[in-house]
């Protein structure tokens, strides 16, 4: 009996480059391919990770969304058996149809649009220079990244109860205006305390917040720029003020549009400073749409206003809608 010859070395190689290559590719498919069984078992594990994050988004997302619209158009007080169903009845009485609460809606609606005006171009107009000297810097820059960081790292309610202090009767404002010779400008009520001021103060407390945030954006901007385009500024002629506004400034447009939105959203649905600084006060002069759809929700005792809260907080939701609408509108006209 006579035995097949086995193939060299040469002639594999031979058969494996000019050859047939099925053989060598099921082989290296056989080997690094796995059982059934085991992609079975880490699909079902990955599924058992996602699994609490996806119940913890249907239970506090879908479903509170679901029950607060359908809440939009009842009447309830949250501890009745059974909703009485009032069709758009509640956005009726909030916009003009009631005259307990359709007044008070329009003056928040009114010092809403103030703050919504004056927050995102005080932002834009603090945080862009103070990121364009913080760029500038040449020593310590790390350091005083951090300083100006803290007002949004620190917390909310101790930063709140700290300017409240600061701008009473006796507080720091007006002790630093009488001690310079301003004393005339101080307020003997304090800024919280006097209608014609209490609302340009939250404003100015509320920028004081959103400048970090916006400041660190540009900053990160201004450090993608490549440093040619800036050297070919300055050899053309272009002084400081000129480079950062015709060549920096579009360059960073972007960033600006995203503060702007930030800021909005946030002047629209806000409403923690305005609770614990001044609760809407003096004399609803500082009351935001936030603010009293709060107040319709928790500081009505037993009224059925709940309803009513819910259809507040969904226009609430459709007005940033269509200023997210608006924004994307223009950054798109402008690209």
């Amino acid at each position: 009996m006579t035995t097949a010859p086995r193939p060299t070395l040469t002639e594999t190689a031979g058969a494996g480059r000019g050859g047939d290559p099925r053989p060598a590719a099921r082989a290296a498919a056989g080997r690094g391919a796995r059982p059934p069984r085991r992609r079975g078992y880490e699909a079902v594990s990955g599924y058992l990770f996602v699994a609490p994050a996806v119940v913890l988004f249907a239970v506090m997302g879908l479903y509170t969304v679901g029950y607060g619209f359908l809440l939009s158009f009842a009447r309830w007080n949250g501890f009745a058996p059974r909703w009485d169903w009032v069709g758009l009845q509640n956005y009726k009485d909030l916009l003009w149809q009631n005259p307990a609460y359709a007044p008070r809606l329009h003056h928040a609606a009114l010092h809403t649009l103030y703050v919504m005006i004056a927050v995102p171009l005080l932002t834009v107009a603090v945080s862009f220079p103070l990121a364009i000297l913080l760029n500038s810097a040449k020593r310590m820059q790390g350091v005083l990244r951090s300083v100006y960081f803290v007002p949004y790292v620190t917390s909310g309610i101790a930063v709140f109860f700290a300017w409240q202090y600061i701008l009473q009767p006796d507080g720091a404002v007006n002790t630093l205006l009488s001690s310079v010779g301003m004393g005339s400008l101080a307020q003997p009520q304090g800024w919280l305390g006097n209608p014609h001021t209490a609302l340009p103060t939250m404003i100015v407390v509320t920028v004081w917040g959103a400048v970090p945030v916006a400041m660190l954006m540009y900053l990160t901007g201004l450090q993608t720029i490549d440093r040619s385009v800036m050297e070919a500024a300055q050899l053309d002629g272009a002084g400081w003020w000129r480079t950062n506004m015709s060549v920096v400034w579009p360059l960073v447009r972007p960033i600006t549009s995203i503060v702007v939105l930030l800021n909005l959203r946030d002047s629209l649905q806000g409403f923690q400073t305005f609770l614990v600084m001044t609760n809407g006060g003096p004399g609803d002069h500082t009351n935001v749409l936030g603010l009293e759809a709060y107040r319709l929700a928790f500081l009505k005792d037993l009224a059925p206003t709940l309803g009513l809260a819910s259809a507040l907080g969904w226009l609430l939701f459709a007005a940033a809608v269509v200023l997210a609408l608006i924004n994307l509108r223009v950054m798109r006209s402008r690209t």
